[in-house]
């Protein structure tokens, strides 16, 4: 599995994990949104990893 893949399956992972704790203690819980905070840093580095470097001229 590439680092990509391992990478998608944890945001997959921490997503579902989300959803369950925004479902018991609302979605503005401290959890919920450190747990959204971890997913946005996830999402940022899959796009890295999955987009073509761009260069500024």
């Amino acid at each position: 599995m590439c680092a990509a893949d391992k990478l998608l399956n944890n945001i997959e992972l921490l997503r579902k994990k989300m959803t369950d704790v925004a479902l018991q203690e609302g979605f503005s819980s401290n959890e919920s949104v450190e747990i959204s905070q971890e997913l946005d840093k996830l999402l940022n580095r899959y796009n890295e990893i999955k987009q073509p470097m761009h260069h500024k001229d």
